[in-house]
């Protein structure tokens, strides 16, 4: 990487800290916190947020009914995001270890956490639920997958992407064949990932 590249990155990492620190003031501002990952709200505000739940019934009867009706479709692509989620764990338990790719933890992908939102009817937890599970397994799927390109294609393209992954920019750059080679060369002793913070 670049000179100039390394210190746009340095400022990125600075720029994520700075958000995670707002981030925590946010929460204090919302009084709770963090304790041995465990959410822990403040008495008053549990309170405060069981008073503002919708009943499940009333959440129901005042659904858009149209909603109601396309909710299958919804639900139905558990199908396939389990299925390709179960197949990527299979695919990194067998091939990362022989290419020395670091495995990702998943479990820092599917986090389940909403439930804990007293405000939340138990159809609202279930959607929660629904949409954890599905971007954090294509989360996960996308790192896997990322820490794939790394190993076998570590070149970035001609034309610009949307949302690149983390390690997209220390890959060599499109039409540099010394610096392709110079990344396959580097992967020798295994595949090295700085993880995020």
């Amino acid at each position: 990487m670049t000179a100039q590249l390394d210190e746009l990155t340095a400022k990125l990492r600075s720029v994520e800290a700075e958000i995670e620190a707002e981030l925590a003031k946010r929460r204090e501002e919302l009084r709770f916190r963090l304790e041995n990952r465990r959410i822990v709200f403040e008495k008053e505000v549990l309170r405060i947020h069981r008073e503002l739940k919708t009943r499940a019934t009333r959440y129901l009867i005042d659904a858009n009914p149209l909603m109601i009706l396309s909710a299958p479709v919804i639900y139905s692509l558990v199908v396939p995001i389990a299925l390709v989620d179960i197949w990527v764990m299979a695919y990194q338990a067998i091939c990362f270890p022989i290419y020395k790719i670091p495995k990702v933890r998943r479990r820092d992908y599917l986090v389940f956490d909403r439930h804990h939102l007293a405000y939340l009817n138990v159809i609202e937890k279930f959607n929660c639920a629904y949409c954890s599970y599905a971007n954090g397994a294509i989360a996960f799927v996308r790192e896997v997958a990322s820490r794939t390109e790394v190993y076998w294609c570590p070149i970035k393209h001609a034309r610009r992407i949307l949302g690149p992954h983390p390690h997209y920019q220390g890959f060599a750059d499109f039409g540099d064949a010394e610096g392709f080679r110079g990344k396959l060369e580097e992967m020798k002793g295994g595949v090295k990932i700085e993880e995020a913070g």
